[in-house]
């Protein structure tokens, strides 16, 4: 992607909830939970338990990569570490490992019902790739095929993001190499060439306008179409979940649905349905990192 997809800022702590409220929002910020306690909830997939002598967390948001591990969430009630012997590890005192954890959730801790080591985790289905894919047909007669310098379409994002009507862009690799030899043959030469991705724009004005800008820096591969906000408006709404929601985990901007992306301990709906009222339906979209088990 070249960096031109926003990566999402993940709150300090790893995990700790953001309490912080914008200026003229509420004096409550928005709450997530499910309207009764005591229904189960599972991670969606295996997520780190950690243990620094204080009793287990679970860390559904970001973890710092170091030896131990730093990270932080809810407090797991009822985990016993001898139930888990074999599918963790330990580090200057600390112990972690990862698990899909099932239990009920009280918007602080979660009391345990049952864990599956990652190993043993069998839905890995249900975790997909992103698709870099372009949206744009292959031309008639096929893109441009003319090798050049690896990263040498870092100058058509350059003259896009001085356009007021950017609305974000990524790449969609077209060499046969793997990023293995990719690496490789570039370190061997750092010269070499590489079969030009597509650059795929977005704006939210006249993609032909666009288009014929953009061309007078770039002859390859070129796929320019129209989003409903600018990567600014975007980020400006992600500046304000991110100090708004008291759950966040983290916040990020996809500009390959145009829309942010929002991770929270647990919603059961609510506040999906609050920032579409906010914003404009799905402008956010609510990721719970805890779904109801089954």
């Amino acid at each position: 992607m070249t960096g031109v997809v926003a990566a999402p800022l993940m709150v300090a702590g790893c995990g700790d909830p953001t309490t912080q409220a914008i200026s003229g929002a509420a004096s409550q910020p928005p709450q997530t939970g499910p309207a009764a306690w005591g229904d189960e909830v599972t991670t969606r997939y295996p997520v780190m338990v950690i243990d620094g002598g204080d009793g287990a967390e679970l860390c559904p948001g970001g973890v710092g990569e170091s030896l131990p591990p730093q990270c932080g969430g809810p407090e797991l009630i009822g985990w016993d570490w001898t139930d888990h012997d074999g599918d963790y590890e330990s580090a200057s005192g600390v112990r972690f490992g990862d698990f899909q954890v099932t239990g009920t959730f009280d918007g602080t801790d979660l009391t345990v019902t049952d864990a599956v080591p990652a190993d043993e985790w069998t839905d890995a289905g249900s975790v997909t790739d992103v698709d870099f894919a372009s949206p744009c047909p292959e031309p008639p007669g096929g893109w441009p095929g003319e090798p050049m310098p690896w990263s040498a379409e870092d100058i058509v994002f350059t003259a896009a993001q001085q356009r007021s009507d950017y609305a974000g862009g990524w790449v969609t690799h077209r060499d046969p190499r793997d990023a293995y030899e990719l690496d490789r043959a570039l370190t061997d030469d750092p010269e070499a060439t590489v079969l030009p991705p597509v650059v795929n724009i977005r704006v939210t004005g006249d993609p032909a306008a666009a288009e014929a800008e953009l061309r007078e820096v770039w002859d390859g591969p070129l796929c320019v179409t129209t989003a409903e906000r600018t990567e600014t408006e975007l980020r400006r709404i992600q500046d304000e979940v991110t100090t708004s929601v008291a759950s966040m985990l983290s916040a990020g901007v996809d500009v390959l649905t145009g829309t942010v992306q929002l991770t929270v301990t647990y919603d059961d709906g609510a506040l999906r349905s609050e920032l579409d009222g906010r914003y404009g339906d799905g402008v956010v979209q609510v990721i719970s990192a805890l779904v109801l088990a089954g």
